[in-house]
């Protein structure tokens, strides 16, 4: 079913599921970022834990939420009804492993109500990945122009690795992730976007 032309919109439901989305994902990657030695956790005080949770509020949260906003987006373009909704399940599961060096993060997807074309699910799926290289590239003039032991070089770092490999990670053409549909639409866009994902992935850890 298709929806007539209407103004890009958000239920307050969703924007509840996108903020709730965006600071358990943010939580998870700073306890990830303090547990794993990323980020010195010795000395740490209340306003340096909020420093760290609002770098990672700037990096892996925002590169998350923007992720699904495109596949909105792109779904809108087509007429088709999207929301999103987050998994709290895995929300809470994320902050758990985090706490043990480890990091899962799914928080969770865009739903559409409508039917679209495979060329329209490959272009919608091919937002999400995009989006994220396009995020690390924006990060990379900061991290290479910031002295890496500033928070402005922390930033850019973080932000051009995480959103780099969150790009590359959803290419994966299997387990219901984006480069699936994105191979089946195109193949030439699909080996585009991911020899682009390995570069600039290959570019972030150079940083690191």
């Amino acid at each position: 079913m298709r929806h007539a032309n209407s103004p890009l919109s958000f239920s307050p439901v969703e924007r509840a599921e996108l903020a709730k989305a965006w600071l358990m994902t943010s939580l998870a990657f700073a306890i990830f970022f303090l547990r794993t030695g990323f980020v010195d956790a010795e000395g740490l005080s209340f306003a340096g834990f909020a420093l760290v949770f609002g770098i990672a509020a700037l990096t892996a949260g925002l590169g998350f939420v923007l992720h699904e906003l495109c596949h909105k987006v792109a779904a809108h373009r087509f007429r088709v009804q999207a929301e999103f909704r987050s998994n709290g399940m895995m929300l809470v599961v994320s902050v758990f492993l985090a706490l043990v060096g480890f990091l899962f993060a799914a928080p969770g997807a865009v739903y559409m109500s409508g039917s679209v074309t495979r060329r329209e699910n490959g272009i919608i799926s091919a937002a999400g990945p995009a989006s994220n290289m396009i995020l690390a590239l924006l990060f990379l003039p900061l991290a290479l122009l910031s002295d890496r032991s500033s928070i402005a070089g922390t930033i850019g770092a973080f932000g051009t690795l995480i959103n780099a490999i969150l790009g590359a990670f959803n290419l994966i053409p299997f387990l219901g992730l984006d480069g699936a549909k994105i191979l089946a639409w195109s193949k030439g866009v699909y080996f585009s976007l991911l020899v682009a994902a390995g570069a600039i992935v290959a570019a972030a850890y150079a940083l690191v």
